[in-house]
């Protein structure tokens, strides 16, 4: 018990550093490569900040664990939008850009539907994990696209065209914090998820549960701490492209990537219960974004009563 909660503790310690290291990389990139910070959370950082749920997902749908895939990536989600989002906009309300109302939600909203249509056929195999990632990477290359269009515009507009135009930061620093901040993120949230994890098989939790309350929870941490972090810096849309990229992330290269390796498939409670949830919460943060285009405090507590809500069922 004393080893498993050590455990947990240093897991949490790299995850705030791995974090930091994270955020400064990806704004320094943003910088150099004429990207927004919004576009840099909702593809590199949701990427690294994803890449647990990646990992615990392949294994556990190699050992016929289905149930802790899809809990892991169900609960994750459910936990970005509910908890994290909820948690961030109380500590600091945020303004909300219009591509995240416009482009991210949209397409986190679509997966979702495409993924619940999906299971309700049966399992998540070749076929779906490669419509997953040919989705993904073609929202990946419009946005990135998109963004430089936007940057470039701007640049044009408050410069003279025979001035050049210096961006501060150096480029390999930033790619160097980057991966740093990255295996940070990774080595943190395993130490803490498998501290976690044997201490809830210790009080015999079944294994919906642990995917759906411990192992999401646990891998959600990255994006936890990364957005914190960013509200804190004053940087909202790396931690709003972050929460509802990560999510696009988890659904669409999680299980795009576990679909080509096996066959996933969801549980009847997953399905009619998990999947619900997660497609309800997913619909009502598009009407708290578009109102003042702001996410405020109210919202925020009404995100974390609907979490707390939440976590009263699974356990109940």
């Amino acid at each position: 018990m004393v080893y498993e909660m050590l455990m947990m503790l240093v897991g949490l310690g790299v995850l705030i550093i791995g974090s930091n290291l994270l955020l400064k990389g990806a704004t320094d990139i943003a910088l150099r490569a004429r990207v927004s910070p919004l576009v840099v959370g909702a593809t590199v950082v949701a990427f690294g900040t994803s890449s647990p749920e990646l990992l615990i997902s392949i294994q556990a749908a190699l050992m016929g664990s289905s149930d802790f895939t899809m809990g892991n990536v169900i609960g994750s989600n459910i936990c970005n939008l509910a908890l994290i989002f909820g948690l961030t906009s109380v500590i600091r309300p945020m303004k909300i850009n219009s591509d995240s109302i416009k482009v991210d939600w949209p397409v986190a909203m679509s997966a979702t539907l495409l993924l619940y249509f999906l299971l309700l056929k049966g399992t998540i195999g070749y076929m779906e994990g490669t419509l997953f990632l040919v989705l993904l990477l073609a929202y990946t290359l419009f946005i990135i696209d998109k963004s430089r269009k936007e940057k470039l515009k701007n640049v044009e507009k408050h410069y003279p065209v025979e001035k050049e135009i210096t961006f501060k930061g150096n480029l390999w620093l930033g790619i160097m914090f980057l991966i740093i901040g990255s295996l940070g993120l990774y080595f943190g949230s395993e130490w803490f998820v498998t501290g976690a994890k044997n201490m809830a098989w210790i009080f015999g939790i079944s294994e919906r549960v642990i995917g759906i309350m411990v192992l999401a929870v646990g891998t959600s941490l990255p994006e936890m701490v990364t957005s914190l972090v960013a509200a804190f810096k004053k940087e909202t849309d790396l931690a709003i492209g972050n929460l509802i990229g990560s999510n696009i992330f988890n659904i669409l290269f999680i299980l795009g990537i576990t679909g080509l390796i096996t066959d996933v498939k969801a549980s009847g409670t997953i399905l009619n219960v998990d999947m619900i949830w997660m497609l309800g919460v997913t619909l009502i943060i598009l009407p708290m974004m578009a109102f003042n285009k702001k996410m405020g405090r109210t919202s925020g507590f009404l995100l974390l009563t609907i979490y707390v809500f939440y976590t009263y069922i699974v356990i109940g």
